[in-house]
């Protein structure tokens, strides 16, 4: 199969019931993929068969797996039975992520534990899975943050747990290289979903809504056809994290 064309390819993506992941699901349904979509827990089960009936309706072949994946093992069998179900992966996508916006002197070990077991952990062992299973000239793309490049207080664990995607990013391009699979990061700024709002105040919405040079919060439809683009035509692209934000931070 051509690397730019998504038509009977399989696509994992992490976080794919709901908000962006759920958009991605989507779109990749649309060019012919073939969708393994992971939600997290009960309380995003609704979303994620939401999205797998919109995928089916497309004519996508798709399936739902549910699992924590900061236990490791979940990961692992994410994995496993997408390969079972398909036969293996070309394509792996991980939208997963938490946001915790509070004081640097107030943030407790187990919010730190937390952040850094989904933000981090998570993204370490799901490209290290990927590494493991995907297909040769496969593509793997992680979801950061814009906040990576920005001179803010109050994210400190956000943002930390973040940039070790970067890291990780460009260790794994180099070492899976040689099989032809690219690996890359892109960065969105404050996204308009549910994911964003929830501890933010009318006046830091009011901000963030300002500080875009193109103005306004990024929308998930600008950040999909990114992610779409690294996974076929742009794969060329590697070890790089992409920011997308309208002008929000830059470097």
């Amino acid at each position: 199969m051509a690397r730019n064309d998504i038509k009977g390819k399989v696509v994992l993506i992490a976080g794919g019931g709901k908000n962006l992941g759920g958009l991605l699901s989507r779109e990749l349904a649309k060019q012919g993929g073939r969708i393994a979509i992971h939600y997290n827990s009960e309380s995003t089960r609704a979303d994620a068969e939401q999205t797998l009936a919109e995928v089916q309706q497309l004519g996508a072949d798709a399936f739902l797996f549910q699992g924590d994946l900061t236990k490791v093992e979940n990961i692992t069998k994410l994995f496993d039975e997408t390969v079972a179900k398909f036969g293996g992966i070309d394509i792996a996508i991980n939208t997963v992520g938490k946001v915790l916006k509070k004081p640097f002197i107030d943030t407790t070990e187990s919010e730190y534990d937390s952040m850094s077991d989904i933000n981090s952990k998570v993204a370490y062992f799901f490209i290290q899975e990927a590494g493991k299973k995907l297909n040769d000239n496969g593509k793997i793309c992680t979801i950061v943050t814009s906040l990576l490049a920005a001179y803010t207080g109050l994210y400190s664990t956000y943002e930390g747990m973040k940039a070790p995607v970067e890291h990780f990013t460009r260790a794994a391009s180099k070492e899976f290289g040689p099989r032809g699979i690219s690996v890359t990061a892109v960065a969105p700024g404050p996204m308009d979903t549910p994911f964003f709002y929830g501890q933010e105040s009318e006046d830091a919405v009011a901000y963030h809504k300002s500080a875009a040079a193109l103005g306004g919060l990024t929308d998930i439809r600008n950040i999909a056809p990114l992610v779409k683009f690294l996974v076929t035509d742009g794969w060329w692209i590697t070890g790089q994290t992409i920011f997308a934000n309208g002008g929000y931070t830059t470097r």
